[in-house]
């Protein structure tokens, strides 16, 4: 069989489609896709379930209405297939459009196929074999589907597939807890569905501060049913659709719905890609391991975004793969990829913005650190929502007054957090964030000033004991 040779393979149109730019014009590129051009983000992850949770906010809002404001308003229903009609009315256009452009550059060849190495530097794409001088692998993540008796046997949805659903569920059963059953699990409950979280640990949102997730876990109680600390006993199907028996803190349960979304997680796309015939090195969780420069183990291999398993986030994966596109054109200048804390949100409700570390791991470091929390309803906006749940938490190193950990729960918590994330990147200290602008009163990000100033006096306190 023969082998094409190229300069450039890059596995995966996400992020991996803009390592392709004009210095690229003389090079022989090979692009390998699968799937629908765009990846996770475009087709079935950030951009469709914010446009279904923009929505689903609005929902919301209506039907708990403002009585304590003096106004009354009310939800009616969601028309579910004009939402979808809506949504991927406008995604999958981009993404055909995406497809269509690679097939039109005269020196890149695009593999629609699954594709596995099969040696040094060499993929076998729909029975083609390829080889690049370079390779860049940006293959991703899918879905973790967990080994649950009888879950095999009954239909499921991932988040892959539950966004284009024919009909809204009456009542929807959520395997996890965690941001993206989250999520999903608020646009369900918003738009009218019942909704049912089974999660095996004690809380939601298990991976942010411990003060984050438990607020989060007691706002959720009031939305949503449920389980947790549950064991999966078993999944069967019924005549009216599915059922989950689980053994939960509150005892045994019998879970009966009529759609079962499977969110437990995601796994490394390595192994489908047989990246040990390429002589690449995985973890133990199958993430394929790179150095600070995005090399992998097996030399000119590169690997980017969440197959690497540095972070699971389009915004990082965006950014490491400007690092490749420059590093693969300059081998004798490598740039890092960014190793500042990365700043994440959760876009449920409420929502969550953080970055940096939680208030256990500065604990585990043993390093001195302090720590303050405000609530949203101490600044002037926020007293205006009457807000009495959402908070701003800091956790700061008193021995350079810097912020080291940003935890924000509540309305705009994605915007509050940049402003601390800005901060944080920039290299300025919490006085220097506090006090070096001028904040606009009475804006909502009064929270975060405060939240600031009241370090600083943990700061002062610390210095003063010590």
């Amino acid at each position: 069989m023969s082998t094409e040779q190229y300069d450039l393979v890059i596995i995966g149109s996400g992020s991996g489609n803009s390592i392709i730019g004009p210095e690229m014009d003389g090079m022989r590129i090979a692009m390998v896709e699968r799937g629908a051009f765009g990846g996770t983000c475009l087709n079935r992850g950030c951009i469709p379930s914010k446009m279904f949770i923009y929505p689903a906010d609005l929902a919301q809002h209506a039907a708990e209405g403002g009585a304590k404001y003096g106004i009354r308003t009310e939800f009616h229903g969601a028309d579910w297939q004009a939402m979808v009609h809506r949504v991927f009315g406008r995604i999958d256009p981009i993404a055909e459009g995406g497809r269509q452009y690679r097939h039109s550059l005269t020196n890149v060849d695009v593999y629609e196929h699954s594709a596995h190495f099969v040696g040094d530097r060499e993929l076998d794409a729909g029975g083609t074999v390829i080889r690049g001088e370079q390779v860049v692998i940006a293959a991703g993540a899918r879905s973790y589907v967990p080994d649950v008796p009888g879950l095999d046997q009954v239909p499921f949805h991932t988040s892959d597939s539950i966004m284009r659903i024919a009909r809204l569920p009456e009542h929807l059963v959520v395997l996890g807890g965690g941001f993206i059953a989250c999520e999903l699990g608020h646009v369900f409950r918003s738009l009218g569905s019942k909704v049912t979280i089974i999660n095996r640990g004690h809380g939601l949102m298990r991976a942010e501060d411990h003060d984050v997730a438990q607020r989060f876990t007691e706002l959720a109680a009031e939305r949503f049913d449920l389980a947790l600390g549950a064991h999966v006993d078993h999944v069967r199907m019924t005549a009216d659709g599915i059922r989950v028996e689980v053994t939960c803190d509150g005892g045994p349960r019998t879970i009966d719905g009529d759609v079962l979304l499977v969110a437990t997680g995601r796994i490394a796309n390595s192994d489908q890609l047989r990246v040990e015939a390429g002589g690449i090195a995985v973890d133990e969780m199958g993430n394929v391991v790179v150095d600070g420069y995005g090399r992998t183990s097996a030399p000119g291999v590169w690997a980017l975004g969440d197959i690497n398993g540095r972070h699971q986030l389009k915004h990082m994966a965006n950014g490491e793969a400007k690092v490749v596109r420059h590093n693969v054109m300059h081998p004798d200048d490598l740039r890092p990829y960014d190793q500042r804390p990365a700043p994440h949100a959760v876009f449920s409700s409420p929502q969550i913005g953080a970055v940096g570390l939680t208030e256990a791991q500065a604990q585990a470091s043993g390093e001195p650190y302090c720590m303050i929390t405000h609530g949203y309803g101490g600044a002037a906006y926020g007293w205006a929502m009457e807000d009495t749940t959402s908070f701003c938490k800091l956790i700061g190193d008193p021995r350079t007054r810097t912020v080291i950990g940003a935890h924000v729960l509540g309305p705009q918590a994605s915007m509050l957090v940049q402003l601390l994330v800005q901060g944080m990147h920039l290299g300025n200290t919490a006085d220097e964030m506090a006090v070096g602008q001028v904040w606009i009163h009475p804006a909502l990000s009064e929270v975060v000033e405060q939240a600031l100033l009241a370090l600083m006096e943990q700061f002062d306190a610390w210095v003063a004991a010590h």
